[in-house]
């Protein structure tokens, strides 16, 4: 049962933004922009909680989801789509952290499509519920995961579900849903396949991650249209190499860090046939690593 939120139309976000009581926080010409097909955008770890106000590890995670929605919104072009990595909730997936956090994300609604998925700190039910209204639901309900697969134009991308337990740090997958991604992988040879999951698959950490990394990372490799796995989590941006040449990147909270010093933020892809570029867009506008460039090489079919 995966939630997709398709882009608003101009009369809809105004009419949304005066029904909440907000500032429309987009230019006026932002409803004219051209859209980049080959560009997605990710955001991970908001951890919105259902008071604004809220603040967490000396951050007030509205105020940074809102810096980087306002620099998303500043950007020249419209991305084909948005992907929110998990974590949405603050730490226990409550009705009124997911009504924030719609309210928070409606100005990005207004510009591309939002996919949604979820971390250990969601819950299930709650998410579910919290957009019944206009969200778009595809049929996969035998897994009762928010799973999805969608397309663009030099790639197939496939959203897992890693939550296990709600605010227990590790997560699973469990062999359903990887026989499932092994499925739909193999359905759809044609195209490079990206995999977007919450919790890390890399061993360079020292947070919990998935329990079951080692089947995830045994369909990957197997499949040699999987090109790259995109994951969240520890709040850290990094990008590495799977030894089946499978890139695995880190993305960076819209929170807080664990890490004194490590960047927060959202991140552009732009991909071409041969690979992706993934750009760190920080919300320190000095930090060493605000713009750095992944140029990632696709391993060979």
């Amino acid at each position: 049962m995966p939630i997709h939120l398709p882009q608003l139309t101009r009369r809809d976000f105004l009419k949304r933004a005066a029904l909440a009581g907000v500032a429309a926080m987009l230019a006026p010409g932002a409803f004219a922009k051209t859209r980049d097909e080959d560009m997605l955008a990710f955001f991970s770890d908001t951890h919105i909680a259902a008071d604004p106000a809220e603040i967490s590890r000396h951050v007030n995670m509205a105020d940074h989801l809102t810096a980087v929605v306002r620099d998303f919104s500043a950007w020249p072009v419209a991305p084909a789509a948005v992907i929110v990595n998990g974590d949405l909730a603050l730490k226990e997936g409550l009705p009124g952290d997911y009504a924030t956090f719609g309210k928070l994300i409606d100005p990005v609604r207004a510009l591309a499509p939002i996919h949604l998925s979820l971390g250990n700190h969601d819950e299930r039910q709650h998410f579910w519920s919290a957009f019944p209204a206009d969200a778009a639901k595809t049929a996969e309900a035998a897994l009762q995961r928010q799973v999805a697969v969608f397309a663009t134009a030099r790639a197939n991308w496939f959203l897992l579900d890693s939550l296990d337990q709600t605010n227990v740090s590790d997560g699973l997958l469990g062999s359903a849903q990887l026989g499932w991604l092994a499925t739909k992988i193999a359905a759809r040879p044609a195209k490079p396949a990206v995999v977007v999951v919450h919790h890390n698959p890399a061993t360079s950490t020292e947070k919990a991650g998935l329990k079951d990394v080692d089947a995830l990372m045994e369909v990957l490799a197997s499949h040699r249209q999987v090109k790259a796995c995109v994951f969240g989590h520890t709040h850290d941006w990094h990008v590495e190499t799977h030894v089946s040449g499978v890139h695995l990147i880190n993305l960076p909270p819209t929170a807080y860090v664990f890490k004194d010093g490590r960047p927060s933020g959202w991140v552009r892809a732009t991909l071409t046939d041969e690979g992706a570029e993934f750009e760190l867009r920080a919300l320190d506008r000095t930090h060493p690593e605000h713009g750095q460039i992944k140029k990632l090489a696709w391993r060979t079919a």
